[in-house]
Protein backbone atom coordinates (compact mmCIF):
# COMPACT_ATOMS: atom_id res chain seq x y z
CA UNK A 1 0.00 0.00 0.00
CA UNK A 2 1.76 3.19 -1.13
CA UNK A 3 2.09 6.22 1.10
CA UNK A 4 1.62 9.34 -1.01
CA UNK A 5 2.53 12.85 0.10
CA UNK A 6 1.35 15.92 -1.81
CA UNK A 7 3.23 19.19 -1.30
CA UNK A 8 2.64 22.76 -2.36
CA UNK A 9 3.70 26.04 -0.80
CA UNK A 10 1.08 26.81 1.84
CA UNK A 11 -1.09 23.66 1.88
CA UNK A 12 -4.20 25.71 1.16
CA UNK A 13 -5.26 24.93 -2.41
CA UNK A 14 -3.38 22.47 -4.59
CA UNK A 15 -2.03 19.84 -2.20
CA UNK A 16 -5.21 19.67 -0.06
CA UNK A 17 -7.18 19.24 -3.28
CA UNK A 18 -4.92 16.35 -4.26
CA UNK A 19 -5.34 14.81 -0.81
CA UNK A 20 -9.13 15.08 -1.09
CA UNK A 21 -9.22 13.67 -4.63
CA UNK A 22 -7.08 10.63 -3.88
CA UNK A 23 -8.07 9.90 -0.27
CA UNK A 24 -10.82 7.53 -1.39
CA UNK A 25 -8.57 5.40 -3.60
CA UNK A 26 -8.51 1.95 -2.07
CA UNK A 27 -4.98 0.93 -1.18
CA UNK A 28 -3.55 4.45 -1.15
CA UNK A 29 -2.56 6.31 2.01
CA UNK A 30 -2.49 10.03 1.23
CA UNK A 31 -1.49 13.16 3.10
CA UNK A 32 -0.71 16.75 2.19
CA UNK A 33 1.46 19.48 3.64
CA UNK A 34 3.18 22.73 2.72
CA UNK A 35 6.85 23.46 2.25
CA UNK A 36 6.78 27.20 3.07
CA UNK A 37 7.35 28.57 6.55
CA UNK A 38 3.80 29.98 6.60
CA UNK A 39 2.06 26.77 5.50
CA UNK A 40 -1.22 25.69 7.08
CA UNK A 41 0.31 22.25 7.76
CA UNK A 42 4.11 22.10 7.64
CA UNK A 43 5.86 19.14 6.08
CA UNK A 44 7.94 17.28 8.63
CA UNK A 45 10.81 14.83 8.57
CA UNK A 46 8.33 12.16 9.65
CA UNK A 47 6.16 12.95 6.61
CA UNK A 48 9.16 12.53 4.30
CA UNK A 49 10.22 9.27 5.91
CA UNK A 50 6.62 7.96 5.74
CA UNK A 51 6.19 8.68 2.04
CA UNK A 52 6.85 6.33 -0.84
CA UNK A 53 5.84 8.98 -3.37
CA UNK A 54 6.21 12.72 -2.92
CA UNK A 55 4.33 14.83 -5.43
CA UNK A 56 5.29 18.49 -5.55
CA UNK A 57 3.25 20.96 -7.54
CA UNK A 58 6.19 22.95 -9.00
CA UNK A 59 9.92 22.50 -9.51
CA UNK A 60 10.62 25.19 -6.91
CA UNK A 61 8.99 22.93 -4.31
CA UNK A 62 11.29 20.09 -5.35
CA UNK A 63 14.29 22.36 -4.85
CA UNK A 64 13.10 23.51 -1.41
CA UNK A 65 12.35 19.91 -0.44
CA UNK A 66 15.86 18.86 -1.42
CA UNK A 67 17.42 21.76 0.49
CA UNK A 68 15.44 21.06 3.65
CA UNK A 69 15.22 17.26 3.64
CA UNK A 70 17.84 16.11 1.12
CA UNK A 71 19.46 13.67 3.54
CA UNK A 72 16.11 11.99 4.27
CA UNK A 73 15.15 11.46 0.63
CA UNK A 74 16.45 8.05 -0.32
CA UNK A 75 13.88 5.56 -1.56
CA UNK A 76 11.08 8.04 -2.19
CA UNK A 77 9.98 8.88 -5.69
CA UNK A 78 9.84 12.69 -5.94
CA UNK A 79 7.72 13.90 -8.86
CA UNK A 80 7.04 17.47 -9.93
CA UNK A 81 3.59 17.80 -11.47
CA UNK A 82 4.21 21.23 -13.02
CA UNK A 83 0.95 22.69 -11.70
CA UNK A 84 1.14 26.47 -11.17
CA UNK A 85 -0.62 28.26 -8.33
CA UNK A 86 -3.55 29.25 -10.57
CA UNK A 87 -6.35 27.18 -9.04
CA UNK A 88 -8.76 27.36 -6.14
CA UNK A 89 -9.39 24.49 -3.75
CA UNK A 90 -11.28 21.67 -5.53
CA UNK A 91 -11.22 23.54 -8.87
CA UNK A 92 -12.59 21.19 -11.55
CA UNK A 93 -9.66 21.89 -13.89
CA UNK A 94 -7.15 21.19 -11.10
CA UNK A 95 -8.93 17.92 -10.28
CA UNK A 96 -8.79 16.86 -13.93
CA UNK A 97 -5.07 17.66 -14.11
CA UNK A 98 -4.34 15.71 -10.94
CA UNK A 99 -6.37 12.70 -12.09
CA UNK A 100 -4.57 12.69 -15.44
CA UNK A 101 -1.04 12.93 -13.99
CA UNK A 102 -0.76 11.27 -10.59
CA UNK A 103 -1.96 7.67 -11.22
CA UNK A 104 0.62 7.03 -13.95
CA UNK A 105 3.42 7.29 -11.36
CA UNK A 106 1.94 5.22 -8.53
CA UNK A 107 2.58 1.48 -8.69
Amino acid sequence: MPNILFLCSKNKLRSPTAEAVFSDIEGWNVYSAGISHDAEVHVSLEDIEWADYIFVMENVHKKKLSQKFGNAINRQHVISLGIPDDYEYMDDVLIDILKSKVPEYVK
